[in-house]
């Protein structure tokens, strides 16, 4: 048994990766999450009252806070997580990314480092800090090839560059202060709870409200689509049986245009949600076309027979059968949603310049 920090734990992929520690491992998760919109303890409704878990809200660039954490607590490991991450929030107000993004991480890793010197040798060998970070650190791929570990950086947008800075100093912080770190790089993830200012569930829920579907530009953009239960017991292989300094690329070999993407969902609608708004005879006719987003990457590809042939993980979904299962699973829970939406944001188009 395990005790497992981790960071962003209310948000998108977080509650995946704690709801699948709880509900298939014996290890105990401690959750921090400041609980910004894109959190939401919803998530973990279902493991929320058990004995294996622990929730503290928490942001992680509080030092002292992060202190408390791992004196209290003596977690075993730290899976980093926590992020602003939406790339079109990042060119309306790129100041939040680079302080939760990188001074967050910084922090984290000096309490980390810190907590990690009063541990005993045998402690030290089992203890890991993994950080989760994206494809978008390596920019624009161009129609050829895939990203590997050892691509260079080259990221396009303020939510990139700052994640890119925070790969920087985890490996930075290995190499100088002997911290034991892991890096993992993931392609798009999509699947339940994702809030719905990203594309996936933006379309789902515009279709099934009568709204347009913005595609931007002209839709031509490819991205690798990861389911995110997926990507959670990848994370989790990781962390438990990856190996320090090693960097492992995570993706769904699921390459699609995003318009293709937007067409694939309208089509699953009209079979299993054929009652559609009133004055919307077919899904599809929702599709507008916008101005595409400022330094728009073309493509993002993952190589990811790394963690296949050292880790043994492959993905369970195809694109098919993932995107299914999520357009089922906002249909079924309209409350969490209409939830979600109660907050801030409507839908509305983000990252204009």
């Amino acid at each position: 048994m395990k005790k497992i920090l981790v960071t962003g734990g209310a948000g998108f992929i977080g509650s995946a990766v704690v709801r699948h520690i709880i509900n298939n491992t014996n290890d105990v998760v401690i959750n921090v999450d400041k609980l910004t919109y894109a959190g939401n303890t919803e998530s973990l409704a279902d493991i929320a009252h058990s004995e294996k878990y622990f929730f503290e809200q928490i942001d992680i660039c509080d030092s002292e806070k992060m202190r408390y954490v791992f004196n209290h607590y003596q977690p075993d490991a730290v899976m980093h997580l926590a992020a602003e991450s939406h790339v079109d929030r990042s060119i309306d107000g790129p100041g939040d990314f680079i302080q939760t993004n990188i001074i967050g991480t910084y922090v984290l890793l000096e309490e980390a480092r810190r907590y990690y010197s009063t541990l005993d040798n045998l402690q030290k060998e089992q203890f890991i800090f993994h950080h989760v970070s994206t494809d978008e650190v390596y920019g624009d791929l161009g129609s050829e090839g895939l990203f590997t570990e050892t691509t260079s950086y080259e990221p396009s947008s303020p939510y990139s560059a700052s994640k890119a800075a925070s790969d920087h100093l985890v490996r930075a912080w290995l190499r100088t202060f002997d911290l034991p770190t892991i890096v993992t790089n993931c392609s798009n993830n999509y699947g339940p709870y994702h809030f719905p200012e990203k594309l996936i569930p933006l379309t789902i829920l515009n279709a099934i409200s009568g709204k347009p579907l913005p595609v931007y530009g002209d839709g031509s953009q490819v991205r690798d689509w990861l389911y995110v239960e997926d990507h959670a017991r990848a994370l989790y292989r990781v962390v438990t049986q990856g190996q320090v300094g090693e960097t492992y690329n995570i993706g769904g070999h699921n390459e699609r245009r995003n318009i293709d993407v937007v067409k694939t969902i309208c089509a699953i609608l009209e079979e299993i949600r054929p009652n559609k708004p009133e004055g919307v005879h077919y899904y599809d006719d929702l599709i507008t076309y916008v101005a595409d987003r400022p330094g728009h990457d073309e493509r993002y590809a993952i190589d990811a027979s790394k963690i296949k042939k050292e880790l043994d993980w492959l993905p369970a979904e195809t694109f098919e059968t993932g995107i299914r299962k999520t357009v089922q699973w906002y249909l079924n829970n309209e409350q969490w949603w209409k939830r979600v939406l109660d907050g801030s944001y409507q839908g509305e188009r983000l990252g204009i310049v």
